[in-house]
């Protein structure tokens, strides 16, 4: 695990856009990971705007999205294929085809989970598979106490979950669907590489669990430390409650990877 502390929100999003960019640039045929969310909203605006102002081809590019809610179609003004078409795929020039979003109104929710993780493995595996992280640790929907090893799959929303997402659902946490579908912990794991990117004072204190505490099923994020190749990108609000900032900061200003990375 590697970390970024970076000025302000801004500059977090900058980077993370920045990181996203270089992967289709190097690899045309990359297939991302994405996720959904307020931060993501910011990181996509300036993806596209960077398409825009640069050669920057999306038309091989693959890409498969964590979650959906159950029991939402995918015209529905909350469910993440209409968020993903809206603040990202109609601002590029990837094909429609090219996009997976899992489906939530589907007969057969399990049939559903099934058959995404297949289409994963048929499309060779996430490159890159960029991640938000909730209050309570989760990454894509994978709650506490979700296995670290599970494949995408059916789960029912936590309480913290459902409250932090009401805001989408006129503040009314009962209009927000109880289910959902999501890529598994061991299926994030899985990807080439991560991208976490975390803004905010509202979420310093599960970084500091997810990054400093130990690996854990009740901080399902805190499994990212398993993973070989995972950049954290933090603004200075959401790293305030961490103690080892000043290891952090010595990474950031000799590791050759991230001096590259920060000088571009």
């Amino acid at each position: 695990m590697k970390i970024v502390i970076c000025s302000d929100a801004a500059q977090t999003r900058r980077l993370a856009a920045q990181v996203l960019a270089q992967q289709v640039k190097s690899k045309p045929t990359s297939v991302l990971g994405l996720a959904t969310g307020r931060t993501m909203e910011a990181i996509y605006a300036q993806l596209a705007e960077t398409a825009q102002q640069q050669p920057l081809d999306f038309s091989r590019v693959t890409t498969f999205n964590l979650d959906e809610y159950i029991g939402l179609t995918a015209d529905h003004p909350q469910s993440y294929r209409y968020y993903m078409q809206t603040h990202l795929f109609q601002l590029i020039n990837i094909p429609v085809v090219n996009t997976h979003v899992p489906d939530g109104a589907a007969v057969d929710v399990e049939a559903e989970a099934q058959s995404y993780e297949g289409r994963i493995a048929q499309a060779g595996g996430i490159d890159l598979q960029l991640l938000g992280l909730g209050e309570n640790g989760h990454i894509g929907f994978n709650e506490p106490l979700s296995a670290l090893n599970s494949r995408t799959h059916v789960v029912t929303l936590a309480q913290a979950t459902l409250r932090q997402n009401a805001g989408m659902f006129n503040n009314d946490m009962e209009q927000v669907p109880a289910r959902a579908l999501t890529m598994g912990t061991g299926t994030i794991l899985d990807a080439r590489e991560a991208l976490l990117v975390v803004t905010g004072e509202a979420k310093a204190d599960i970084v500091a669990r997810v990054i400093e505490g130990p690996v854990s099923a009740l901080v399902p994020g805190s499994a990212l430390q398993l993973h070989p190749h995972c950049l954290v990108l933090l603004d200075e609000a959401a790293a305030s409650r961490l103690t080892q900032r000043e290891a952090i900061l010595w990474q950031m200003q000799h590791d050759p990877e991230l001096r590259t990375f920060l000088s571009a």
